[in-house]
């Protein structure tokens, strides 16, 4: 069995499917298209599919020319439908593991997902779930699940666990040079999905145990956790000191050695940073064990937007101004710079703080047009264009996702005011206030 999948993968004769169409499956589809091979992309949301098929690649960040060479080779194939199973080869998860309001973890996303693929299991087919999950989730979930329909994990299906490493703006990485990290419930497992994703990445690691390349996951996500809430906590103890911390990040930074740098904002956004620890977390009580860094730097990092609209306040109150009936804009509302994402964006809990304290708040971004999202309340906005005319009309301009192609030297010329939470600005002109 593993050497007839080894051989259908290096003559491509293999089908590959991916479930969910988002940030991750979405260029993973068209990478696997790219090297040759037929892709069918499921994704339950129908619009999305509807997008893609008309030629919207829907994130910003990928080539325009990506999709429409995956099209144009009749070799790329989408559907809300889960019978397509029946006719691959691989299947690969590539579906979001969020946390509740208390922080909980989330598994209904993947749990659907093999619930809906289970029907249509067959003998011969490789399983790969990329979606971050805590050590053990792979062999609860997928190894339980492929051998309640009777067949055997590693001869008859192969699990695989080889988790997402996609950094979407970033420009030098991609998914195809990101080194993977590749394990499997049993050798032959992984052994099988070494071979699938040597086919369209540079450079796979082989990781011998599941649980380690679980764990891995969660160290790398964390790492930046931690340090995103140390950088933030120092952020706010230079504030207090009167101290640029941009320089001083600057000025560290020139140790060739023992250092790396970590930059403030307004809090953390997106689908891993701010959620991935938290698995990690909840993991750890099941074993007694508690994990204070990560649950401080969760609250600090999980403070900051009241502490930037805090600053806000003090900044129009040395003006003589209140917050109250302010005209404040916000520069970004997507989590992290040149793309349109705004999951678990910082700037969706500054806008309800706002909104709280009888602001009166709009927002201009190049990547988001509309912003609908419920987060406290809903948020029903529409994007204003950069002008002169709307930066001078607000009483504070607030920078809280600082993407490449927005003018700043406009801003500088027409604000009053500038709240700057990402180092934009050099904090000795008279109307930029750092944050």
């Amino acid at each position: 069995m593993l050497e007839n999948f080894i051989r259908r993968v290096q003559q491509r004769e293999s089908t590959i499917g991916i479930i969910g169409l988002g940030y991750v499956g979405l260029p993973l589809a068209l990478k696997f298209c790219g090297a040759g091979f037929t892709v069918t992309g499921i994704d339950c949301n129908e619009q999305r599919i509807a997008r893609i098929n008309s030629g919207d690649p829907i994130l910003s960040h990928l080539p325009p020319q990506a999709l429409q060479h995956a099209r144009a080779s009749g070799r790329f194939h989408t559907t809300h439908r889960f019978d397509a199973v029946d006719q691959l080869d691989a299947i690969i998860l590539c579906v979001p593991t969020p946390i509740g309001p208390h922080r909980e973890v989330d598994m209904s996303a993947v749990q659907s997902a093999i619930r809906s693929i289970l029907p249509h299991l067959r003998r011969g087919q490789l399983v790969s779930l990329e979606s971050t999950v805590y050590p053990g989730a792979t062999e609860e979930e997928l190894a339980t699940a492929i051998a309640s329909r009777g067949l055997a994990v590693g001869r008859d299906v192969f699990g695989v666990f080889s988790p997402e490493r996609e950094d979407p703006g970033n420009t030098h990485f991609h998914t195809g040079n990101i080194p993977k990290l590749v394990s499997g419930i049993t050798p032959a497992c992984r052994d099988a999905g070494v071979i699938l994703y040597s086919s369209v990445v540079e450079k796979v690691v082989r990781v011998e145990s599941l649980r380690v390349a679980e764990m891995a996951k969660m160290i790398e996500n964390t790492f930046r956790f931690v340090n995103i809430g140390l950088v933030n906590e120092l952020k706010m103890i230079a504030d207090g000191m009167g101290i640029d911390i941009w320089e001083a990040i600057r000025a560290a930074s020139t140790k060739p050695f023992g250092y790396m740098p970590f930059h403030p904002g307004p809090g953390l956004g997106g689908h891993c940073i701010p959620v991935d620890p938290f698995y990690l977390t909840w993991k750890a009580r099941e074993h007694g064990m508690t994990t204070r860094f990560i649950e401080l730097a969760g609250e600090i990092n999980g403070g900051m937007p009241a502490w930037v609209v805090g600053k806000i306040g003090t900044a129009l109150g040395d003006r003589d101004k209140l917050i109250h009936g302010a005209r404040i804009l916000l520069i970004g509302v997507a989590y992290k710079k040149n793309i349109e994402d705004t999951r678990e964006s910082p700037a969706l809990e500054i806008i309800q703080r706002l909104r709280e304290a009888k602001a009166v708040v709009s927002y201009s971004d190049p990547y988001v047009p509309n912003l609908n999202v419920i987060r406290g309340g809903r948020i029903d906005m529409a994007a204003l264009p950069l002008t002169p005319e709307t930066v001078s009309a607000a009483d504070c301009v607030v920078v809280v996702t600082d993407h490449d192609s927005i003018d700043y030297e406009l801003i500088q010329r027409h604000a009053s005011l500038i709240v700057d939470t990402r180092g934009r600005f050099f904090p000795g002109s008279p109307n930029v206030v750092g944050a």
